[in-house]
């Protein structure tokens, strides 16, 4: 018998319960991916990441993520708690950095209140989406679409976003595609949702990746380099968003809620 252990963080949250959770389970070598997968299911969160050392690779550690269905290109959440997981373990580290397989080096660092990620800038571009506006049930004002399967939905107010009741089958059927709903804030700068239903996510409760499409998008719009956020799902969560060049960082506080050991 195999014993894995895992820790389950509450991440872009400095509480229980709120943010979005991860599963941050380290490796001592990489277990074939139908087992990867069957250790996501089991955990059945929005992601899990999976963590191996790498003192003589390119970064700290390999990371990769998983959804209770598939592997997935990147994961902004997900890092954020690998980072507390390993630096809350370390207090004479203050940055932690991961190679990952299609998203380049990410890295993690301590920040007044939390950590701050970093992550590659995603540049959506104006492209009709008359299938994904369908099965929002609510005509947005605006649509742009990255060819790495990332739709952005603007509309009017955030009370427009709150009130979304979505088709999730008719945007399932549509692929692998995160869908952000977003719009001005109320009390934040912007507000946003977002679904992926077809990678088994109907709505993902804090999105660091689809940060990574609003922060361009709306630093343009508002006319400055950063700004505040809010994902306005059940659980909730809030971010600092700041566009430099061609990346984008992300502060936020994370709280491990669950500590134990999976059994293989």
């Amino acid at each position: 018998m195999t014993r894995l252990p895992f820790s389950q963080i509450d991440a872009f949250s400095d509480r229980p319960f709120g943010g979005n959770p991860a599963a941050v389970m380290p490796l001592d070598a990489w277990l074939p991916d139908e087992t990867l997968r069957g250790i996501a299911a089991e955990h059945n969160l929005s992601e899990t990441a999976f963590l191996l050392a790498t003192p003589d690779g390119p970064a700290d550690h390999e990371l990769r993520w998983f959804t209770p269905m598939q592997e997935i290109a990147l994961c902004g959440h997900a890092t954020l708690a690998s980072g507390h997981f390993l630096l809350a373990g370390d207090t004479t580290r203050d940055r932690v950095t991961f190679a990952t397989r299609r998203s380049g080096i990410l890295a993690v660092e301590r920040a007044a209140g939390g950590y701050r990620l970093d992550l590659p800038a995603i540049v959506a571009t104006p492209h009709p989406l008359p299938d994904a506006a369908a099965a929002m049930r609510a005509a947005p004002v605006e649509t742009l679409w990255n060819e790495r399967g990332y739709a952005l939905l603007v509309y009017r107010t955030e009370a427009e976003v709150r009130a979304l009741a979505p088709d999730m089958r008719a945007l399932a059927a549509l692929g692998d595609t995160l869908f952000v709903a977003t719009a001005p804030g109320d009390d934040t700068d912007i507000a946003s949702r977002v679904f992926v239903p077809g990678a088994g996510v109907d709505e993902d409760p804090v999105t660091g990746s689809a940060h990574a499409v609003l922060t361009p998008y709306w630093t343009a719009r508002l006319g400055k380099p950063a700004f505040s956020a809010l994902q306005a799902s059940a659980r909730g969560g809030r971010l600092d968003c700041t566009l430099a060049g061609d990346r984008v960082s992300l502060a936020g506080a994370c709280f491990t809620v669950i500590e134990g050991v999976m059994h293989l």
